[in-house]
């Protein structure tokens, strides 16, 4: 029982590496159960309990007469998001502001050539969307800078936690988009103090737009 228990885990394990890795992206489907057993060297019975380890854990998702499609990156996102799927907005979006003005004054302080170029793209794909209207667009474009920033802030626990509270922090933009909460900040002045290296000038930026969005109590 003990080896059948190793190999379990193990499975697990190297099914859990796939998905926090990126291999297997969220939406995506994993592959079918023979290619499984395959991939992991074991047999079809420690597949079957190494994916429905991970249904329980909601990561994936089994889907009648498709497959098994991948859920969540990580546990943790999971759990957080059961724990806030009923938080208020001005909850989200303190948390934000919290997590959102380090990582712009570490973005400003850290920021690379590359990271420049990367928050460029993102800012101009937002304002492109912004223009023409289209929701879904505005919501991922600004959801793919913020990340940006934050990846730029170099501090790997920082992104940890913000990438795990990835879908709330979508939905407050969604939420703030479609009442018109963000008016018509383009984030111009947050990209150009981080490509400056403007640590004051960052944490300023972000503070105001965030701090705009909560309503009065």
């Amino acid at each position: 029982m003990a080896r059948r228990t190793g190999l379990i885990d193990t499975a697990v394990d190297a099914l859990r590496s796939r998905i926090a890795s990126g291999e297997w992206p969220v939406g995506s489907r994993i592959p079918p159960e023979p290619a499984l057993v395959t991939l992991l060297g074991v047999g079809r019975n420690t597949v079957r309990e190494a994916v429905q380890s991970l249904v329980h854990a909601g990561l994936l998702e089994r889907r009648q007469g498709s497959g098994t499609y991948v859920l969540s990156a990580s546990e943790l996102a999971v759990t957080m998001g059961r724990q806030i799927a009923d938080a208020r907005q001005r909850d989200v979006v303190e948390v934000r502001r919290a997590l959102e003005m380090e990582a712009a004054r570490l973005a400003a302080q850290r920021r690379t050539a590359t990271d420049v170029g990367e928050l460029l793209q993102h800012r101009d794909a937002r304002a492109e969307a912004y223009r023409a209207g289209d929701l879904e667009r505005m919501v991922a474009t600004d959801l793919a800078l913020h990340r940006t920033i934050v990846r730029t802030a170099a501090n790997p626990v920082l992104r940890s936690l913000y990438d795990n509270l990835l879908d709330a922090i979508g939905e407050n933009i969604r939420f703030n988009f479609v009442t018109d909460a963000h008016g018509h900040d383009s984030h111009d002045g947050l990209v150009e103090a981080i490509v400056a290296g403007d640590e004051s000038r960052a944490v300023a930026e972000t503070s105001g737009y965030l701090t705009a969005l909560i309503p009065e109590r």
